[in-house]
């Protein structure tokens, strides 16, 4: 078991990692849809979510990933026998998939500093349920541990991506809609 002190302190971080990246997106729709609008509001929305996204991005969302894992590598080393537990590889193979859409975030948030959007704000939308869809999955994987029934696992974490694919789609046409109003 690990040191219980070390455990709270990488669950803190895996909330202020998870908020930093939950926002993050949403600050990358914001300027992305700033981009789209005519001056001075294109200049004055620009420079302030650009510097919100910086703030964010670079003093809590990775220094909250670098803690993370440098405490979670911590109790792995205090407790290799972790490493035997099935449902760990499974946690570690989502919580690498995470970082490869931080890092992915990054290539983001590096193109909007530049006044350039590389996706739609739908396609943003989209992208900011990718870290939803991995919370759930692993909460589910740590709480459940051995207990977790694949099949109907996998069945759950699909219906979650569909539900919230539709629930942008609807938005998106709800939005369309009342800007024609």
């Amino acid at each position: 078991m690990a040191d219980p002190y070390i455990k709270a302190l990488h669950i803190i971080f895996i909330v202020t990692w998870f908020a930093g990246l939950f926002y993050i997106v949403r600050l990358f729709v914001y300027q992305t849809e700033a981009l789209q609008k005519d001056e001075p509001d294109r200049t004055i929305l620009g420079a302030q979510l650009a510097l919100m996204a910086k703030r964010l991005w670079l003093i809590i969302t990775w220094p909250s990933a670098v803690i993370t894992l440098f405490l979670g590598s911590w109790m792995i080393i205090d407790y290799p026998t972790m490493l035997q537990l099935p449902y760990m590889h499974i946690k570690l193979s989502l919580v690498i998939l995470l970082y490869l859409y931080h890092f992915y975030c990054h290539r983001v948030y590096r193109k909007l500093q530049q006044n350039v959007a590389p996706l739609s704000s739908m396609q943003l939308r989209l992208l900011n349920e990718v870290a939803t869809i991995i919370l759930i999955a692993v909460v589910f994987i740590i709480v459940l541990k051995n207990e977790f029934d694949w099949i109907k696992g996998t069945v759950g974490f699909a219906l979650v991506a569909v539900v919230l694919a539709l629930a942008a789609r609807w938005y998106k046409r709800w939005r369309v809609k009342r800007n024609q109003e």
